[in-house]
C-alpha cells in the first residue's frame, strides 16, 4: 500500500481547495490513499468567517471524481443545515464513503471550537479493500473512551486529521509533539493498527503548527516522519 502523507499550510480562504486538487492530480498515480490535515479546506482560525467559508459536500464534486483514481482523505468544516461541523471526509471510487464529525471540540487557551463548531456523537469505522479503516480529528484521540471505541472497532488502520500549533519548547525539543507521538504510539499498540498521522504546518494569527506527520507501525514504531515546521507531500510504502 502506498501513502502519500500532504503536510500542508492551509490559508484561511476557500483557496485551498485548489491546492489539494493540484496535490491529488500530481500524486494519484503513485499513491493509493492521500491524506490531508484536519480542516485542510479552510484554515484552523476560522471564526466567524465560518459562516462564509464553510463548505457543503455537493460542492467538493472534484475531489470525487479524482477518487475514482485515488482515495482521498481532506478535513473541512462542513455547513449541515445551521449547523457547522468540523470533519474528515473519505472520498474513494468516485464517491464520499464515509465522514467523521470531531466529537471532542477543545474550548479552552487558544482554542474555542466549541463556540462554533457542533461536536459529533457517533463513532464508526468503514471498510476498504482488503482494510478496515478508523478516522479522527485531532482533539478525539486525546480521550480514553475514544481508544476504548478504538479497539472495539479493530481497524487495520486509523487515519489521524490533526492542526496541533506548537507549544511547550525546552532545551529537550517540543513537548507537545512528544504527547502527540506518546498517544499515537500507545493507540498503534492498543489496537494493533497502523496509525497514519498527519499534522499541518504554518502560521495564523500568531500561531504557528508544528507538522511532524508520521506513520506509526501496530508496534508504536515510527517507521516514516515528515519533518516539523515544513511544508511537504511525500509518498511511503508500508
Amino acid at each position: 500500500m502506498r501513502v502519500t502523507l500532504a503536510q500542508t499550510s492551509p490559508k484561511l480562504s476557500r483557496s485551498n481547495l485548489a491546492e489539494i486538487l493540484s496535490i491529488v492530480s500530481q500524486f494519484m498515480h503513485e499513491s493509493d490513499i492521500i491524506i490531508f490535515p484536519e480542516l485542510s479546506l479552510n484554515g484552523y482560525l476560522l471564526q466567524d468567517k465560518l459562516y462564509e467559508d464553510a463548505w457543503h459536500v455537493e460542492e467538493l464534486d472534484e475531489l470525487k471524481s479524482l477518487s475514482r483514481h485515488v482515495d482521498i482523505v481532506v478535513g473541512a468544516a462542513i455547513k449541515d443545515g445551521n449547523k457547522f461541523k468540523n470533519e474528515a471526509l473519505y472520498f474513494s471510487q468516485g464517491k464520499l464513503l464515509s465522514k467523521h464529525t470531531k466529537m471532542h471540540l477543545p474550548n479552552y487557551g487558544m482554542f474555542e471550537e466549541a463556540r462554533y463548531f457542533t461536536a459529533g456523537n457517533k463513532f464508526e469505522s468503514f471498510l476498504v479493500p482488503h482494510a478496515k479503516i478508523s478516522m479522527l480529528v485531532c482533539e478525539d484521540l486525546w480521550h480514553k473512551e475514544v481508544h476504548h471505541d478504538l479497539i472495539k472497532e479493530n481497524p487495520d488502520y486509523i487515519i489521524a486529521l490533526v492542526a496541533s500549533p506548537a507549544r511547550g519548547f525546552s532545551e529537550d525539543g517540543l513537548e507537545i509533539q512528544k504527547q502527540w507521538y506518546d498517544i499515537i504510539k500507545t493507540v498503534a499498540k492498543e489496537c494493533h493498527a497502523k496509525v497514519f498521522f498527519v499534522n499541518r504546518v504554518g502560521f495564523e494569527d500568531g500561531l504557528g503548527f508544528w507538522g511532524g506527520s508520521c506513520i506509526v507501525d501496530e508496534n508504536a514504531n515510527i517507521v516514516h516522519q515528515l519533518p516539523r515546521y515544513e511544508k511537504k507531500v511525500q509518498t511511503f510504502e508500508i
